[in-house]
């Protein structure tokens, strides 16, 4: 059974995982508009990993029997000034993420919840793959200039891999 102060933490983290996924299907519309499918495809598969990891906080506090307790959802921005711009927004935003996991990991360490602390082992390691496909794509992008186009076309080529199944 989840402590009270593990179920809030995790049922926020839901949300804010949501948020992620909500955040970068407004980052997808944006480049749709800007005449990028690529990009916009890029941002729509992380959309779609943003919800599978939400839903992971979804069945754990459920195989817990915590309660899920479904928070609002803020609105995103809608408007970047470049690709650039929106890309150092996915980088600061993975950047905080990364930071809410670190804050559960040393509650469920507090907590002394060893659970828990395992289930986000996972969620650490794929922060820390985050940062790094977030910091490739911005460096690639700010890089590109005239070679948008390029760039466009290789992340229109990203596919969703649902992630694998946690043991």
């Amino acid at each position: 059974m989840l402590s009270d102060k593990i179920q809030n933490a995790l049922n926020g983290q839901h949300v804010a995982e949501l948020y992620s996924a909500y955040l970068y299907l407004s980052m997808a519309a944006y480049f749709d508009a800007e005449g990028l499918p690529g990009f916009a495809n890029w941002m729509r598969v992380q959309a779609q990993e943003e919800v599978s990891h939400g839903m992971k906080f979804y069945y754990y506090v459920n195989e817990r029997d915590g309660r899920v307790v479904l928070g609002p959802i803020d609105g995103p921005p809608t408007d970047w000034d470049s690709p650039v711009a929106a890309f150092e927004h996915v980088l600061a935003h993975e950047r905080k993420v990364t930071a809410l996991i670190n804050g559960l990991v040393k509650l469920a360490a507090e907590e002394k919840d060893q659970a828990t602390a395992d289930f986000l082992s996972w969620f650490v390691k794929e922060q820390l793959e985050e940062e790094e496909s977030a910091e490739a794509v911005l460096q690639k992008v700010a890089g590109a200039g005239a070679e948008l186009a390029a760039a466009d076309g290789e992340l229109g080529a990203r596919v969703f891999k649902p992630p694998a199944a946690s043991s």
